[in-house]
């Protein structure tokens, strides 16, 4: 996982990733009730980005069963009550859409002698409440919004998520001991004299190190313009995205 001061120090390209048809725009193009395609999609955005809204309701002062009572029955609800349908098209962003819809569903709060029907058989989180409650425990005590937690957690995710991507995917390449070596530099770049000392680890040349590391960094910028573009509706949000994700985390 990325270290708070790593992701401060990332430069984001401004080209280099296309646009494609993402999970949120399928969301948004196929949001009528019983869309498999609307579904599944919503399924994958949900699952990825559930931890940053149960952080937002404990935030609220929920205790820890009723913020996972409410976190999973908050996306039975955007299925049963059809909520994708009020979301903005031209200027959709699943982060926004989320924490609004998400706020407007804690101050109307469901009838306590009332339990929701579970998504009328979707289960988007597969839920590991211990799990949910130890990442929460080590979230850092201060004295921010609710709101502004979100955002901070939902950044971290996202930063997180394609960490993880190109992790795999030197993995798969069979270059695990170099992404390793190599996952610190993704802040900028290691301290003087450093690289000639991977490089005496890797058995490689300092100027290979370098090379490696640039591409790394590359590599990952790319992949977070990837991850990024999947919870926008249109392309020209893409780089105000990046930008309001990365000072979040300065």
């Amino acid at each position: 996982m990325l270290s708070d001061q790593t992701k401060s120090g990332l430069r984001v390209p401004t080209s280099g990733c296309g646009f494609r048809t993402t999970h949120w725009s399928v969301v948004l193009a196929a949001s009528q009730p019983g869309q498999p395609a609307a579904l599944e999609a919503l399924g994958r955005l949900c699952r990825t980005y559930w931890y940053p809204l149960y952080v937002y309701v404990r935030r609220r002062g929920y205790g820890v069963e009723e913020a996972q009572d409410l976190t999973q029955d908050f996306f039975a609800r955007l299925v049963e009550k059809h909520l994708l349908e009020v979301a903005d098209v031209e200027r959709g962003r699943f982060r926004s859409f989320l924490l609004a819809a998400l706020s407007n569903f804690l101050n109307n709060q469901w009838d306590r002698a009332h339990t929701l029907r579970r998504g009328a058989g979707c289960e988007f989180v597969s839920w590991d409440a211990q799990s949910a409650e130890e990442r929460y425990q080590h979230e850092p005590f201060h004295e921010e919004t609710p709101e502004k937690v979100f955002e901070r957690r939902w950044a971290l995710t996202v930063m997180e998520e394609a960490l993880a991507a190109v992790r795999e995917e030197y993995a798969r390449a069979g270059k695990r001991e170099l992404f390793e070596s190599l996952e610190g530099c993704l802040s900028g770049g290691p301290a003087e004299g450093s690289y000639a000392e991977l490089g005496a680890r890797l058995s490689l040349s300092e100027g290979a190190v370098k090379v490696a590391a640039h591409r790394l960094r590359r590599r990952f910028a790319a992949t977070l313009r990837q991850v990024v573009v999947q919870t926008l509706g249109r392309e020209e949000d893409i780089d105000e995205e990046l930008r309001h994700l990365i000072a979040t985390l300065a």
